[in-house]
């Protein structure tokens, strides 16, 4: 995967989840092959190096959704600065129209035939809109677009900011931050990083001044190596000023299907939580290519991190709302609030939030 030529110059393939062996080389180009199936956070790291040497960087990619790959190549066709193409099979003449149809036909009988249309849509006619192949939450995404509630949406200072956190190997963690309402929820902001201990990202929440219950996920008891007396996750959030619960245990299917439930309540603010949007659409089942079935556990990629927070959130965010308040004007509670975490994953979100928003 490496070659070194006659004058001094390298040639190497390196997977865009290790990019940190990247840092610190002089590259003079850059090529990602399949953009939009990379970490995205591998472009943020070499930008600066190409920016340094005068280099270039070349994105070659087929469409997965409207995903990171996509409001690239938005900026990049509104921008002198940068060249972008879009070639559908109808450009180029590369395969006959009978021979896609004849593929449609293969992939209706392996995916059945709203994936099968998706994969011809993405594969030859360069289609963002299509759905990513065994996506968990790409039609419920798509509909709070076409809804409006991917929008602009400020923080309230007069509710707390609550957050759910994903904690996961290597230091690797994932924050969404959110206001609850009666009958919906505000997603005003995500953050992620790996590589860095729990006083960064406090420090980043309280540098917004988010405040409020932090739920995390149950590995939150387990004890840091190297951490002083060897505290639990918890008692190291609580040193740093934080309120950390521990967020309802469910089966990863059950998470899964509470997250699918969640996405109807909530209003995403477009940019703040831009990068946890692209984590909800990427997020998909396993495909086993032997049965031809998709599997029964997610892809563990770039985009899991931030699934699992939103898993997180989805099984925690009614909770904070069953404080009854001190003497009320009118019920704050409804009984759909008053469920239990396997009835509110079958409920359906409230006609008066659907007025409001819709």
């Amino acid at each position: 995967m490496f070659i070194r030529f006659k004058n001094g110059a390298t040639w190497q393939v390196v997977g865009s989840d290790s990019y940190n062996s990247t840092v610190g080389s002089p590259p003079a180009g850059v090529t990602f092959s399949e953009w939009a199936l990379a970490n995205p956070a591998a472009y943020a790291y070499l930008a600066p190096i190409l920016v340094e040497n005068n280099g270039w960087a070349l994105f070659i990619t087929t469409s997965r959704g409207r995903n990171h790959a996509k409001s690239m190549l938005d900026m990049a066709q509104s921008s002198s600065d940068w060249f972008a193409q879009v070639l559908t099979v109808d450009n180029t003449g590369a395969i006959s129209h009978d021979a896609v149809e004849i593929q449609r036909k293969e992939y209706h009988g392996i995916y059945g035939d709203e994936a099968g249309d998706a994969l011809i849509e993405q594969e030859y006619y360069c289609s963002f809109e299509a759905a990513v192949l065994g996506s968990y939450w790409g039609k419920q995404l798509r509909e709070a677009e076409q809804a409006g509630r991917i929008r602009d949406v400020p923080v309230n200072r007069d509710l707390p900011v609550n957050t759910a956190w994903d904690i996961g190997v290597d230091d690797a963690m994932a924050i969404w931050c959110f206001q609850v309402y009666p009958d919906h929820l505000d997603v005003v902001d995500y953050y992620e990083n790996h590589g860095l201990g729990f006083d960064h990202y406090c420090q980043w929440l309280d540098e917004r001044k988010y405040r409020g219950t932090d739920w995390v996920p149950h590995d939150a008891k387990v004890r840091e190596v190297g951490a002083p007396g060897a505290r639990t996750r918890i008692e190291t959030l609580i040193s740093l000023g934080r309120k950390p619960e521990l967020s309802p245990n469910q089966k990863l299917m059950d998470g899964i299907n509470a997250g699918r439930r969640t996405i109807p309540f909530a209003r995403f603010d477009r940019v703040r939580t831009a990068r946890g949007l692209d984590c909800l659409r990427e997020y998909k089942a396993e495909w086993d290519q032997d049965n031809r079935v998709f599997k029964k556990t997610p892809d563990h990629n770039w985009a899991s991190h931030g699934a699992d927070a939103w898993r997180c959130l989805a099984n925690a965010w009614r909770a904070p709302m069953r404080e009854p308040e001190k003497k009320p004007k009118a019920p704050l509670v409804t009984p759909m609030q008053e469920m239990t975490i396997d009835e509110w994953i079958n409920a359906e979100p409230s006609d008066s939030f659907a007025r409001e928003t819709l």
